[in-house]
This record gives structure tokens, C-alpha cells and sequence, in this order.
């Protein structure tokens, strides 16, 4: 007898739809799996014997039986396929009606007492179980408030097989009442009036928070890049539901237990031994990197040139096209990475230069630099030094506060998406060119100091545009309809890299 059950496959971020068909036949006995199972797959059928022994079910192995996962050209891994391929086989035995299992999801590990186990990417299961049109999910109960993130789909939470198999075979059961969409706690985010002087530093990260741009502090050690970096997550608006159904399933995918949707911005600090495929992702299973992890939200480089070169290379695609592309011999994979850049480095190996006595060469000091190749440079909207922090400025009263920020990148934002009806997008730092020069056309005297800019110092286009759309946030945070010449100067401003002196 030939039975289906459903079940999904994680690829990336996305979740597929994978039809288990089950099938028992007269003759030597073997047990046979298609599909492209991995090992943990394969294993699976000892977790199932054992489960539907120990669950009482008196199940016949003394025939052949095929286990066929569809489609049979993707890839299947992990132990979510338990579950699915269990009831299949009940089904195919006559013990659960094939007819219930047309549109429901079945996604859980089984132990070998038949209790549930959770499983990692619930999440964009059951979007792809919605987007497919299907009733109803039964998951492990540990799953169930992940699962119930997504509305419109029934969600069953089962503790074991016995369990997940009443379920599964009431067709028109109803689902236990749904309470809100639950959120994870919020952190308490450092306050920015912890940090004292550095004005020019605090405007550039106001700056950076209000139009979404890129950002690189360059100073002392202990002039407060770090502490400067790790508060900006606490002057950006919180995330949209939208937004934070988007990177809860990657968070979920990439193998979080996520008990509810994220309350904060992600903000991922990874250590500069990071290798490429762990920062942008891959590897021969692929999975999120890093620059997935920080989609809506923010990626720390801290001591960036001791980073490996070809690791910071790999981020001129992500920060260009806010994706990461990843081809493999069976076909290609787009990752979100939607973030914001912030960087920090010293200015020289020993980190004193320009600050106190420097012991390094200028060529020390430019081989230090170099480590950042100008192509990733051209990409960061913002550099700006951070000197070191006077006696009276650490004695002195404290700075604002995030909450007052917050206020003024709120309000930037929403002149900025006031304009999404005409440009389709949200932040002034993912305009494309062609609308970027409708937006913010710069003044007479502003459009000068750009040609300037681009003659006598090298500025490239795409450094002109970035410096346009960085003039256009200053804009907005002075509620200003056109963009000045105070504004594009402002903008050039934070647009330099120090020189080395001979």
C-alpha cells in the first residue's frame, strides 16, 4: 500500500515542501530511503523502529518497504524527517487515514520511547506550509511557540508519536486557541549618555542610524570606538512585524531556538579569526553566515584590518546588493543581508599615530592600512576619527541620551519612507542612482563642491553617490526638502581616510 505524508527541507533560509511517500510491498525484507537522504536520515529508520515498537503500534518489517522523499533532487538533512516518515509509514500499514495527511505538515525528531524532540528552522516551515495552502502543522510541543509565530495555519503541538498520530488522523480537529504572537524579552541596550565627549563621533553615528548607512571609527585604543559601535542598536526603531517575521526565520534556520519573534535589532560582533564562509556564508552544507544573522540589523567588525583580506572582500557583494549570492554544483542560493557596516580599527599596528609617541614606520603604517582594499573603502559612507577623551570631557557632564536620539532617526526615517510611494525604498542608503538624483538633487554650490571632489581628489562615482545619499540624510535630519550646500560639505567631510605622513 503507498502512502504520502508532508514534511519540509531547509535550504539557506527558505523552506521547501517535501512529499514522503511510504510504500509496502510483499517480499525479502529490506528497508529501502530515495531522495538524497544524508546519514542522519538514513538513520532514522532504527529511531523509527524503536519508537513504534516502545509506542505499541505492531507494525510489519517482514516485507519491502521504499521510502521515496520528494522532490528527489534536493538534498535532505537532519532529523525533522522523523516524524513525517513515521505517520507515512502507519498510513501505508492502514493505521492512520491517508486522506487526513493531504494537508497537513509533520516536522519532529523521534527519540526511541516515541517522545518528540525539537527540531531547528521551524519557523520557515510552517511560512512555506501557509504559502502552500496547507490546514495544519503538528510539531514538537518545545516548537510550538515558534510555530505559532505564523498565523493562518492550525498548530498542533504533539509531546510524541501517539500523540502527533491523533492529531494527524482527526482531519477536521481544531486547533488549540491561539494566544498573540508571542516576542522575545528586550535586552537592556547601553544608554549613549554613557559616552562622554566624542561629538563628532556621536553625530556620525546619529547620522549612520538615521539614513542606514555604513560607518568606520578610526582611533586610539581606548577612545570609545567600541563603546560608540554597541550603542547604536539602541537609537534605531524597533524592528516591524514584518520585519522581525524576516529574521527570526533566518535566525530559525541558521539553527536558534527562537521562543517568539526578536524584540531588538540583531547586532552580530563576529571575532576577526571569522573565515569568509562563516562571515557571508556557505560551506558544503550551505547555511546563513554572519551578514544573514545581522539582516534588519547591525554587523560590529571590530579591529577590522586584522581581519584576513579575503574575508573582507567577501563583503563588497552583501553591502552592494544587500544579498549573498552562493553557487554550488546543484544550483545557486540567495541569502538575505540587508545590515548596516560598522567597523572599528586603529590607525597604525601600535595604534598611537597622530595621538602619542608612534614607533611605526610609514610603511608599517601602510601596510596596516592596506589591509582594507580601497574597493571596500569606496563602500562605507562614513569614516571618521575618534581622538582620545580629554580629563575635562570625562569629568564633564553626560551626553544625551538614546531615547533623544532616537527621537531625531525616527523622524528622519519617516521623511524618508514618506517617500517610498516614488522610490520603493525605505532607507537613503539603498537608493539607486536614477532616484537618488531625484530626491536629492544638491543645490548649485553643493553640486560644485561634488565636480571638485571628483577632479582634484579622486572621488569615484560611486563615492559621489554615496556622499549624495549621506548629504540627503543630514537633510532629512534638519527636516530640510533640499539638500545644500552645508550638507554635501558636511558629507565630503566624513568621506576622508587619513593620509600617511612620510
Amino acid at each position: 500500500m503507498l502512502a504520502t505524508s508532508l514534511t519540509a527541507a531547509v535550504l539557506g533560509v527558505e523552506a521547501h515542501l517535501v512529499r514522503v511517500e511510504a510504500d509496502t510491498a510483499s517480499g525479502f525484507p529490506k528497508f529501502t530511503m530515495l531522495g538524497l537522504p544524508d546519514s542522519s536520515i538514513k538513520e532514522s529508520e532504527g529511531r523509527i523502529r524503536a519508537a513504534l515498537r516502545n509506542c505499541g503500534y505492531e507494525f510489519k518489517w517482514d516485507r519491502r518497504i521504499t521510502v521515496s522523499m520528494a522532490p528527489a533532487s534536493l538534498r535532505k538533512m537532519g532529523s525533522s524527517y522523523d516524524l513525517a516518515t513515521a505517520v507515512g509509514l502507519l498510513a501505508a500499514d492502514g493505521a492512520v487515514d491517508p486522506r487526513a495527511l493531504s494537508d497537513v505538515l509533520l516536522v519532529g525528531e523521534l527519540a526511541l520511547d516515541g517522545a518528540l524532540r525539537p527540531v531547528s528552522g521551524v519557523l520557515p516551515m510552517m511560512l512555506m506550509a501557509r504559502s502552500n495552502g496547507l490546514r495544519a502543522a503538528v510539531v514538537p510541543a518545545a516548537n510550538a511557540a515558534e510555530a505559532a509565530i505564523v498565523e493562518g495555519l492550525d498548530v498542533h503541538p504533539a509531546v510524541s508519536l501517539p500523540d502527533a498520530v491523533a492529531v494527524a488522523g482527526a482531519a477536521l480537529r481544531p486547533a488549540p486557541p491561539r494566544s498573540p504572537v508571542p516576542h522575545m524579552p528586550r535586552a537592556a541596550l547601553p544608554d549613549m549618555a554613557d559616552v562622554r565627549g566624542q561629538v563628532v563621533a556621536r553625530r556620525a553615528l546619529e547620522i549612520a542610524a538615521a539614513g542606514g548607512h555604513n560607518l568606520i571609527f578610526i582611533g586610539p585604543p581606548g577612545s570609545g570606538k567600541t563603546m560608540l559601535a554597541r550603542r547604536l542598536p539602541g537609537v534605531l526603531p524597533p524592528l516591524t512585524l514584518e520585519e522581525a517575521v524576516e529574521t527570526t526565520a533566518i535566525h530559525s534556520a541558521w539553527g536558534a531556538r527562537m521562543e517568539g519573534l526578536l524584540g531588538d535589532r540583531p547586532f552580530r560582533s563576529p571575532h576577526h579569526t571569522t573565515s569568509d564562509a562563516a562571515l557571508v556564508g556557505g560551506g558544503s552544507i550551505p547555511r546563513p553566515g554572519e551578514v544573514s544573522l545581522a539582516h534588519n540589523g547591525v554587523l560590529f567588525l571590530d579591529e577590522l584590518p586584522e581581519f584576513r583580506r579575503n574575508v573582507l572582500d567577501a563583503l563588497r557583494q552583501p553591502l552592494e546588493e544587500r544579498s549573498v549570492t552562493i553557487a554550488r554544483s546543484r544550483g545557486t542560493l540567495r541569502l538575505p543581508a540587508r545590515f548596516q557596516l560598522i567597523a572599528a580599527m586603529n590607525p597604525c599596528p601600535c595604534g598611537l599615530r597622530g595621538h602619542a609617541a608612534c614607533a611605526c614606520t610609514p610603511t608599517a603604517v601602510r601596510a596596516y592600512q592596506s589591509r582594507i582594499s580601497g574597493p571596500l573603502l569606496d563602500r562605507v559612507d562614513i569614516q571618521v576619527e575618534v581622538a582620545p577623551v580629554t580629563y575635562e570631557e570625562m569629568m564633564g557632564p553626560a551626553g544625551e541620551t538614546s531615547a533623544a536620539v532616537a527621537a531625531r532617526v525616527e523622524a528622519a526615517r519617516r521623511r524618508q519612507a514618506g517617500r517610498v510611494d516614488s522610490t520603493s525604498v525605505a532607507l537613503n542608503a539603498d537608493l539607486p542612482p536614477r532616484i537618488l538624483r531625484q530626491v536629492a538633487p544638491a543645490d548649485p554650490a553643493g553640486a560644485n563642491l561634488l565636480r571638485q571632489a571628483m577632479e582634484r581628489f579622486g572621488l569615484s562615482a560611486r563615492g559621489h553617490d554615496r556622499v549624495l545619499r549621506v548629504a540627503r540624510t543630514l537633510a532629512d535630519l534638519e527636516d530640510s526638502a533640499h539638500v545644500s550646500e552645508r550638507h554635501v560639505a558636511e558629507a565630503l567631510h566624513f568621506r576622508g581616510r587619513p593620509a600617511v605622513s612620510e
